[in-house]
C-alpha cells in the first residue's frame, strides 16, 4: 500500500474535520449548546484519533484521547461548554492543525510546539479531575478506569457490561485457557459478578478431560468500548459464542450517538448493520456472524434487527434507534447527488489539456475555412461546439463556492474581537457564489488583512459606539456576487469610517505625497495601499507596522483584479474586490488595430457600433442620446494611424462604469486560453495576459479595468497620464510569441 498517498488522504480529511469542529464550537458559543453541535465536535476528535491510530501517529492519538474525554464530559452534561472552555477546545484544534501540517511535511514524530502541548494537556487534565500522581497526560491505564463500589447493591445493578461466554470445546487443545481471558478482562476494570454455566457438562463416562464444557456469565465495570472487549477474545472467537451487552448508561450513549450520525451516509452505510457498527453498539465480527446466521436459515425470513435482539447481540431500543436513522439516511440520500473528490493537480492538468484542445480546434477550423471544403467546415463546427462544452464542463469542475474561504473568518472575528475587547457580529452572504479554486486559495490572505483592519481600525469600542448612538455590537459583513463577468467580494463594517484628513496628514508626514498635492477623496483612500502607510498610533499585534494593505493590493492585482474603497465618516467603510471568474479560459472577442489582434473579455462587452466623427478634445461620443467617453487603442499602444476605412466602437462595462474602445475592425468571438506574460512584459498596464490564435500568432488580452481608469485619468491631450505607450509592432509580436510559446 502507498502509505504516502494514504497519509495525504488522512491529512485532507483531518483538516476538513478540524474545520467542522471549529464551526460547531463557534456555533455553540454564539447560538447555544445543542446535542447535534456537541456531537459534531466530539465526532471530529474521535474520527481524527481513529484515523491517526491506523498510522501509529502517537502524538495525535494521545492528545486527541484526552481532548475526546473532555468533550465526552460535555456530551454527558457533566461539563458546561462556556466561552472559556470553547476557547480551550479551539486552541486544541489549532494545535492539532500544527500536528497535521507536520505530517503533511513528512515530520511524523516531530512535536511542532511541546510547550503548547503541555499547557493544553494540563488544562484538559484539570477538567478531567485527574488525581495527583496520575500517569502522563494522554495515557489512560486500566487502574484509572476501574470503579470502586462498596455495596452489593451498587455492583449488581444494570450499569455493568454483561459478557456471556461459551468457548468451543477444543479451546484447551489449541493452547488457550479460558481463565486467562477472564483474568485479562480484569485489567479493563472490575469483575463484580461471575457465574459458571455447567449446562453443557456431559455424563462422567462421556467426559473428555481435554475439552472445555464450561460457560461464563460475567458482569464487568469498565470504562471501555465494545470493540475493545471483543478484541480480548480475538484468538478464540471462531466456533465460540461471545455475547457482550453494554450497560444501561452505555446503551443510552449508543442511541444518542446513532441519532447524531450524519445523514449523508452512502452505499452500504445505509444498511441497519452498518449503522449499528458506526454507532459502536455492534462489532464488525458480530455483524458478519449475524448475517451468517440469517443466511443459514433458508426457510426463515427473520429480519436482521429481530435476529440481533434474539441472539442478544444488540438491545431492542438500540435497534429501534438504528432503524429510525436508516430511514432518515434513505430519505435524504434520495435528494442528494454523489460527490467524488479529485486532487486539485489533476484538475489543473485537465484544464491545461482542454486549453491546448481549444487552440488546436481553432487552428483546424482556420485550415478548413482556407481550404473551402464545406463538409470539413461543418464537421469542425460540430467539433468546436463539443470542445466548447468540454471547456465549460472542465472549468465548472474547478469552480467552488467562495464560502470555502469565508468559513475561516468566524474564528478570526471571534479571536480578534476578544483580544481587542470589542463586540462584533460577522454576517456572511453570497457564500454560494462560485469562483475558480486557484483564486479562492489566493484570496485568503488579502481578505484576512482587510477583515482584521476593519475590526481594529473600523469598529469602535463599546462605550464609543454607545456614545455615538450605535448598537454596542459592531458588524462586519462579507458578501459575494457576480457582476459584469466578474466576481465582486465586499468587506464592509459599520464603524467610524476612514478619516480622510488623518490619512492625508500621515501621508504627508511619511513623505508619500507633497503637502500641497491636490487629491480627490478616492485618491486619498488609495493612499492606504501605499507601502509603509499606517495611521495606527502604536504598534500592536494587529497593526501599526505599515505592512498589510499594500500586500492586499499586490495580491489582488496578481489575480488581475482591483480594489474599490468607499467610506462615510461615522457610518463605516466598504472594500470591494472585483476579480475575474477564472484565470484559465475565457470567451473573448477579437478586434484588430492595424496588423495587431487584441482580445476583449466577452462578458464585459455591452455592444458594438460604428464610430462616428467627433470633434474637440473631450473624447466623448453621443451614443443614441447618451454621452459615452472613449479611448483609441492605437494611441495607447502607439500604433500607426488608420489610413482609410471606418473605425468601430466597442462599448465595455466594468462595475458601474462604461467606456468605448475605438478599434479598426471587429473579428468576432473567440475562445481565449489565457497565457501569462513573461517577465519582460510583467506589469504592463492595459494588458492582462495573452493567448495563442488558431494561426499560431499571439494576441494580447486587454485589461478593461485599466483601460477605463486610463480614460478617467486622461489629460486634455487625450493621452493617459498613467499609461506608457506600448509599441505593438512586428518585432514586438515575434518577441512576445517566442516568450509565450516557450
Amino acid at each position: 500500500m502507498d502509505m504516502t498517498g494514504a497519509r495525504h488522504v488522512l491529512v485532507q480529511e483531518a483538516r476538513e474535520l478540524l474545520s467542522a469542529m471549529e464551526t460547531a464550537l463557534l456555533e455553540i458559543e454564539s447560538e447555544g449548546q445543542t446535542p447535534e453541535r456537541i456531537n459534531a465536535a466530539f465526532r471530529a476528535a474521535h474520527t481524527i484519533k481513529g484515523s491517526a491510530g491506523l498510522f501509529s501517529l502517537d502524538l495525535i492519538v494521545s492528545f486527541t484521547h484526552v481532548m475526546e474525554s473532555a468533550l465526552d464530559r460535555v456530551r454527558s452534561g457533566s461539563l458546561m461548554l462556556d466561552g472559556q472552555l470553547a476557547s480551550l477546545f479551539l486552541r486544541c484544534g489549532d494545535y492539532l492543525g500544527l500536528l497535521i501540517d507536520a505530517i503533511d511535511a513528512d515530520e511524523v514524530d516531530v512535536d511542532p510546539d511541546p510547550t503548547v502541548r503541555a499547557k493544553l494537556l494540563g488544562e484538559l487534565q484539570a477538567l478531567l479531575d485527574t488525581p495527583s500522581g496520575a500517569d502522563t497526560p494522554g495515557q489512560i491505564t486500566a487502574s484509572d478506569a476501574r470503579l470502586d463500589l462498596d455495596t452489593e447493591a451498587q455492583v449488581l445493578g444494570n450499569e455493568n457490561w454483561h459478557l456471556s461466554l461459551r468457548f468451543n470445546e477444543g479451546v484447551l487443545c489449541n493452547g488457550m485457557d479460558p481463565l486467562s481471558f477472564i483474568h485479562y478482562l480484569s485489567t479493563f476494570g472490575q469483575i463484580v459478578h461471575l457465574h459458571t454455566v455447567v449446562d453443557a457438562l456431559p455424563e462422567a463416562a462421556d467426559l473428555d478431560a481435554q475439552a472445555c464444557y464450561l460457560g461464563f456469565e460475567i458482569d464487568l465495570i469498565a470504562d471501555t468500548d465494545k470493540q475493545s472487549l471483543h478484541d480480548v477474545f480475538e484468538f478464540v472467537r471462531d466456533d465460540s459464542r461471545i455475547r457482550i451487552l453494554p450497560p444501561r448508561a452505555r446503551m443510552e450513549e449508543f442511541i444518542a450517538f446513532i441519532e447524531a450520525l450524519p445523514e449523508d451516509l452512502s452505499g452500504s452505510h445505509q444498511r441497519l448493520g452498518e449503522i449499528l457498527v458506526s454507532g459502536g453498539t455492534l462489532t464488525r465480527r458480530e455483524l458478519d456472524e449475524a448475517l451468517a446466521i440469517q443466511s443459514g436459515r433458508a426457510s426463515d425470513t427473520t429480519r436482521l434487527g429481530i435476529l440481533l435482539v434474539e441472539e442478544q447481540m444488540v438491545a431492542a431500543p438500540v435497534v429501534a434507534a438504528a432503524l429510525s436513522k436508516q430511514k432518515q439516511v434513505q430519505d435524504k440520500r434520495s435528494q442528494e447527488q454523489r460527490i467524488v473528490k479529485v486532487e486539485a493537480g489533476k484538475l489543473d492538468a485537465l484544464i491545461d489539456l482542454v486549453g491546448e484542445l481549444v487552440i488546436a480546434s481553432a487552428g483546424a477550423r482556420l485550415l478548413a475555412d482556407s481550404a473551402r471544403q464545406t463538409v470539413l467546415v461543418e464537421a469542425l463546427a460540430e467539433v468546436s461546439q463539443l470542445v466548447e462544452e468540454i471547456r465549460d464542463g472542465a472549468l465548472d469542475l474547478r469552480m467552488i463556492p467562495v464560502g470555502e474561504v469565508f468559513q475561516r473568518f468566524p474564528r478570526v472575528v471571534r479571536d480578534v474581537s476578544l483580544e481587542l475587547d470589542k463586540k462584533i457580529d460577522l454576517l456572511i452572504t453570497g457564500a454560494e457564489t462560485e469562483l475558480d479554486k486557484s483564486m479562492v486559495d489566493k484570496l485568503a490572505d488579502p481578505l484576512l488583512h482587510i477583515v482584521r483592519n476593519a475590526i481594529d481600525h473600523g469598529i469602535e469600542q463599546v462605550d464609543e459606539r454607545e456614545a455615538a448612538g450605535k448598537p454596542a455590537q459592531g458588524q462586519v459583513r462579507l458578501n459575494a456576487y457576480h457582476d459584469s463577468g466578474c466576481i465582486v467580494i465586499e468587506i464592509s463594517d459599520d464603524g467610524r469610517g476612514l478619516d480622510t484628513a488623518r490619512i492625508r496628514a500621515k501621508a504627508v508626514e511619511r513623505g508619500l505625497i507633497a503637502e500641497d498635492a491636490v487629491l480627490s477623496e478616492q485618491e486619498i483612500f488609495q493612499l492606504i495601499f501605499l507601502p509603509g502607510f499606517s495611521t495606527a498610533a502604536q504598534v500592536t499585534n494587529l497593526s501599526g507596522r505599515g505592512v498589510g494593505m499594500d500586500v492586499v493590493k499586490r495580491g489582488v492585482e496578481q489575480l488581475r483584479g482591483e480594489i474599490e474603497v468607499g467610506s462615510t465618516q461615522g457610518a463605516g467603510s466598504i472594500f470591494r474586490l472585483r476579480l475575474p471568474l477564472t484565470l484559465a479560459i475565457i470567451d473573448g472577442f477579437q478586434v484588430a488595430i492595424g496588423d495587431s489582434t487584441f482580445v476583449i473579455p466577452l462578458d464585459m462587452i455591452v455592444e458594438c457600433a460604428d464610430m462616428t466623427a467627433t470633434t474637440g478634445a473631450q473624447r466623448i461620443i453621443n451614443l443614441r442620446g447618451d454621452p459615452l467617453p472613449y479611448v483609441r487603442l492605437r494611441e495607447i499602444f502607439d500604433l500607426p494611424a488608420l489610413q482609410e476605412g471606418r473605425e468601430s466602437l466597442v462599448v465595455v462595462e466594468y462595475g458601474q462604469q462604461r467606456v468605448g474602445l475605438v478599434v479598426d475592425r471587429l473579428l468576432g468571438e473567440f475562445q481565449a486560453v489565457i497565457k501569462p506574460l513573461g517577465q519582460l512584459f510583467h506589469g504592463i498596464k492595459g494588458i492582462s495576459g495573452s493567448t495563442i490564435l488558431g494561426n499560431g500568432s499571439v494576441a494580447l488580452i486587454l485589461d478593461v479595468a485599466a483601460l477605463i481608469h486610463c480614460n478617467n485619468d486622461a489629460d486634455k491631450s487625450g493621452r493617459s497620464r498613467e499609461f506608457h505607450t506600448l509599441p505593438v509592432c512586428h518585432d514586438f509580436s515575434e518577441n512576445l510569441t517566442r516568450n509565450v510559446v516557450n
